[in-house]
């Protein structure tokens, strides 16, 4: 049983800052890739960070600057950094993992719950 579980979000004032968790489990070989994707109210779901297994990162343009992801291959698990956040920034944040597993092979990307980051005064 793979599961994916992030953790970290919450509410904050517009300026502050958030970290954001993510961990895999399961029967994992290997995880090619990980990231983070979040999803605000009648919008669609838009990438906000990701990184391979190799370090290289993507963002996207609007947090380049204020947020930083990174990884611990050995704990399966990808961090997002989160400063100078805005109200924009408001949404459903969702990590995903892209798995290899033992016995299967490449066993295609794993979604986890989301979790809720509010930037408000």
């Amino acid at each position: 049983q793979v599961q994916v579980v992030e953790s970290g979000g919450g509410l904050v004032q517009p300026g502050g800052s958030l970290r954001l968790s993510c961990a895999a489990s399961g029967n994992i070989r290997s995880i090619l890739a990980m990231g983070w994707y979040r999803q605000a109210p009648g919008k669609q779901r838009e990438l906000v960070a990701a990184i391979t297994s190799g370090g290289s990162t993507n963002y996207a343009d609007s947090v380049k600057g204020r947020f930083t992801i990174s990884r611990d291959n050995a704990k399966n698990t990808v961090l997002l950094q989160m400063n100078s956040l805005r109200p924009e920034d408001t949404a459903l944040y969702y990590c995903n993992a892209d798995l290899y597993l033992y016995g299967l092979g490449p066993a295609g990307v794993y979604w986890g719950q989301g979790t809720q980051v509010t930037v408000s005064s």
